[in-house]
């Protein structure tokens, strides 16, 4: 029997296939329907269907960045997600929730915007998912967030999700490990892979409120290595898109015991 200790690269290839169909036939079951996942050739087809679509009808969050902490901001997206109500996750995920990163103050910029949620230190302010054009002129007056350095490995960092205000949690605490590949990772890249993870994950029930998360920035993720139970799974940073060789830049373990 094929262990994950022994599973050849086209093996690690189809497990990583099959994680990013499952993301991809969640957030849009038509996809699922019109291509098939599990193949190479339909995963791509999807992906074009994606690239295809109208900005205008996209929904989008854009989150205003002015100092970059990756813990803080793990821990501030997964509060913000939760902070959304069912129809505002539901329209955000369809759109594989995506965001725009701009570089600015959001202390500068609480009297002219709406934001509907900032972090304690007002370091991150997030807006609503909503329609492009709700955001256009909070993106129109500030520059995309650039962070080109490369991501370093750095000590574990124990995170505590918080609980949001008026809401109790719902099952006891629960401990996961938040693994992030630093080889070939830029900060803005770390910020796009994060966000996408665990907004993910707070829709789908695996952290809220009174969670721990160990945050590990380590040059890369094997699946060799604890159980998953999600990924963030892109193209190969170290090779050609059209190859269609993918790579997990970020992935949530299975629960661990409470730290």
């Amino acid at each position: 029997m094929t262990t994950p200790a022994t599973l050849s690269v086209s093996g690690v290839q189809d497990r990583l296939r099959h994680q990013l169909a499952t993301r991809l036939a969640t957030a849009r079951p038509d996809l699922a329907r019109r291509h098939d996942l599990t193949t190479p050739a339909g995963l791509a087809a999807a992906q074009q269907d994606i690239a295809a679509l109208s900005d205008e009808t996209t929904t989008l969050a854009a989150v205003v960045v002015h100092h970059l902490d990756l813990p803080a901001f793990a821990v501030a997206t997964c509060a913000y997600t939760a902070s959304l109500d069912d129809t505002q996750q539901a329209a955000w995920r369809r759109d594989f929730t995506r965001t725009v990163f701009l570089a600015g103050n959001p202390a500068n910029l609480r009297h002219r915007f709406t934001f509907a949620h900032t972090d304690p230190a007002a370091h991150l302010a997030y807006t609503a998912p909503g329609p492009a054009a709700a955001t256009a002129p909070l993106r129109r007056l500030l520059k995309l967030f650039d962070a080109p350095a490369r991501l370093p490995a750095r000590p574990p960092t124990l995170l505590t999700i918080p609980t949001p205000p008026g809401l109790r949690p719902t099952r006891p605490p629960r401990h996961r490990r938040l693994h992030l590949a630093t080889a070939g990772c830029t900060l803005a890249q770390a910020l796009v892979h994060l966000n996408h993870l665990l907004a993910e994950a707070v829709m789908d029930g695996l952290i809220t409120g009174g969670d721990r998360l160990t945050l590990i920035q380590e040059p890369t993720l094997t699946t060799a290595g604890p159980a998953f139970a999600a990924w963030r799974i892109t193209p190969h940073p170290a090779t050609p898109h059209h190859t269609g060789r993918l790579h997990a830049a970020a992935a949530l373990t299975e629960e661990t015991p409470h730290a």
